[in-house]
């Protein structure tokens, strides 16, 4: 269905010329506006209704003549492009060949008058009714426009800073737009040229008209926006609804209603269902798409719900002889797309209501004029039962009554009466001049109140980014002392590891406090201290200074050690374990299966400073050669232990024979 919005829920103004011409000096106009139920009604100079549109911004500017507006081309098109967005203009007498307004107002049972004024007021109304052309100059496609607000030259201050901060703001505004319309889910292509510090324009090409942008146009500090709408290549008019010829509908109701529309040429326009839409949503589908001359269905006795639409219409209705067998509709639709059975009967009820009445068309096209609409006509003939004669008669007789002129002999005018005319011309002209006047005092003095307000903000941001320099330059000066403190504590750190590490190297040539160590310093090892018997412990040590095969490792505590824990050491292979504490059985077996010595620290004598340790090469040879000796009986018990086995289960084994 369609999402079109009535008219009717908005404000009208029908306009026509009142006294002189647009193409004149001071042209007035009768202005007629229309709510919907109310009409006001006022007589205004050109100006004054300009600035009428532009307050309050009408739904629909309608005319019978849209050169009543413009004295010609180029001055509509530019009257078209400075309407408010949602303001269109709308010629209610048709398009590039519009009828006379009696007629269309008769058509459409709207009140008219030869008086400017009721003009004005048929036009509104008609065009509340969704009945007219609306006339475009403009495509559906809208140029949004981010650029500069002012030139990048000297702003009072470093010139690359002002043009880096003036595009940057184009680029944050650009961002904005760009967000605005992805929020709003428009169609979009974006079209940037990059600049120093930003961007110097981005334009915004959207598949919408402006009053759909959620962007307005403005101009602030540093960033305008323009919104302009893409010009077509003429002038194009386009009906306020989809179609209002004659046409022939077929309708299926049921729980799923289905209708179909053919125009009387023969020609299937279009067809439709749904189970959802009520009544008035299958009238207005109908309405949009034509006038219809007859209402048909394909089963007779015509359906009371079918009949309701047909006395809605005020149409002629058709129903068949008998119902339409399904072969005989599949073959006449049979050319024609359909997407269920339900359109299909529609669509043939429709078909053979235009076979029923095929030569009565004819006959009426026979008798036709050259320039009469043969819908009308037909509509009148068919659905009103009136002969083709009488349709003619009649409509000639309203054109003869249009164009009638009420011819008068005007009396000769006195002195004083030319005077006075001249003199009221005279004031009429002077009045429009003062308003053009005042129209440009009023746009200079906001044009003065704009320059103010943006050199206001110019001195405010100026103060701003003179405080944000300064604030700068502290914040500079401080980073760099603090680099150069940190610098220096980063040397004297240097300095003070390579002292240790001097005096690290010194203290390990130096075991001067082994009072049992000779002068030479000779048949010393240094020893891996670990903290504790875990992997943490373990990797540690590593990370610090290295656990080497073949080195001698001190744990300061080897109780609670598990079978991971004794397997990441014994991947070291180790030359000596030296514990303080008892291992566990599982990490002592391990260790003894990987034939690593283990034995107490207490005696070995030791030396430890810090993580660093040295013992007597002797002490370390006693306790392997212990070790051994120990592995030694460790060993045979195991052999004594598993032949005792042996011979257990062998007895064990002649007992049970």
């Amino acid at each position: 269905m369609s999402t079109r919005t009535s008219a009717l829920d908005a404000v009208v103004f029908g306009v026509d010329i009142q006294s002189g011409d647009v193409r004149g000096d001071a042209p007035s106009y009768a202005l007629a506006v229309y709510d919907g139920e109310d009409v006001t009604r006022d007589v205004v100079s050109h100006r004054k209704l300009r600035r009428l549109i532009d307050d309050e911004e009408p739904a629909i500017i309608a005319t019978d003549n849209m050169y009543e507006l413009a004295a010609d081309k180029d001055q509509l098109i530019h009257f078209l492009g400075s309407l408010p967005a949602g303001t269109m203009l709308v010629q209610v007498t048709g398009a590039e060949q519009p009828e006379p307004l009696s007629r269309v107002a008769k058509r459409h049972n709207i009140p008219y008058g030869k008086d400017p004024m009721q003009e004005a007021e048929a036009a509104a109304r008609l065009a509340a009714h969704n009945v007219g052309h609306e006339v475009s100059a403009f495509t559906d496609t809208t140029e949004v426009k981010v650029a500069r607000g002012r030139s990048t030259g000297s702003g009072g201050w470093s010139e690359d800073r002002y043009t880096r901060r003036i595009h940057g703001s184009v680029r944050k505004r650009a961002r904005e737009v760009e967000s605005e319309l992805e929020d709003a889910n428009l169609e979009f292509e974006k079209d940037a040229r990059e600049s120093y510090g930003g961007l110097a324009n981005a334009i915004f090409t959207v598949q919408a008209r402006p009053s759909d942008i959620p962007v307005s146009r403005n101009r602030s500090g540093d960033v305008r926006v323009e919104i302009e709408r893409q010009r077509r290549d003429g002038i194009e008019f386009r009906p306020l609804v989809k179609r209002r010829d004659h046409v022939i509908v077929g309708i299926d109701p049921g729980t799923t209603t289905a209708v179909a529309i053919v125009g009387l040429e023969g020609e299937v326009l279009d067809v439709w269902s749904s189970r959802t839409s009520d009544t008035a949503d299958v009238i207005e589908w109908i309405v949009e798409r034509g006038r219809p001359v007859i209402v048909a269905a394909d089963v007779t006795p015509m359906p009371e719900t079918v009949e309701k639409f047909r006395r809605s219409f005020d149409a002629a209705g058709w129903a068949p002889e008998t119902d339409l067998p399904v072969d005989e509709k599949q073959h006449r639709t049979r050319e024609h797309p359909y997407d269920n059975d339900h359109q299909r009967d529609a669509m043939a009820a429709a078909l053979y209501a235009l076979d029923a009445h095929e030569d009565q068309f004819a006959r009426i096209a026979d008798k036709l004029p050259p320039g009469i609409d043969r819908g009308e006509v037909t509509a009148r003939v068919v659905a009103g039962e009136e002969s083709v004669e009488a349709v003619l008669t009649d409509l000639n007789d309203d054109d003869e009554s249009q164009e009638e002129s009420t011819e008068h002999q005007p009396r000769e005018l006195s002195e004083e009466e030319k005077r006075i005319k001249d003199l009221e011309r005279q004031v009429e002209r002077l009045q429009s001049h003062v308003e053009r006047l005042e129209g440009r005092v009023e746009d200079r003095d906001d044009r003065i109140d704009e320059l103010e307000t943006e050199l206001g903000v110019a001195r405010r941001e100026e103060r701003k980014e003179v405080r944000r320099d300064r604030e700068v330059s502290r914040l500079e000066r401080k980073a760099n002392r603090l680099e150069r403190e940190r610098d220096e504590a980063r040397e004297e750190v240097e300095t003070l590891e390579r002292k240790v590490e001097r005096m690290k190297a010194l203290w390990k040539l130096d075991h001067s406090n082994f009072s049992d160590v000779s002068a030479e310093k000779e048949g010393l090892v240094p020893v891996k201290v670990v903290e504790k018997f875990t992997k943490g412990a373990i990797r540690e040590a590593d990370e610090q200074y290295g656990i080497a095969s073949g080195d001698v490792v001190y744990i300061r505590d080897a109780s609670g050690a598990g079978r991971s824990t004794a397997e990441l050491l014994a991947e070291f292979d180790p030359r000596v374990i030296l514990k303080d504490g008892g291992l566990s059985e599982i990490a002592d077996e391990i260790l003894f299966e990987s034939e690593i010595p283990v034995g107490p620290a207490d005696d070995v004598a030791m030396q430890e400073v810090d993580e660093l340790a040295v013992a007597r090469e002797a002490d370390v040879e006693a306790a392997i050669d212990d070790w051994h000796e120990r592995a030694e009986d460790r060993k045979r018990d195991r052999k004594a232990a598993m032949v005792d086995q042996l011979i257990s289960e062998h007895r064990a084994g002649d007992n049970e024979v």
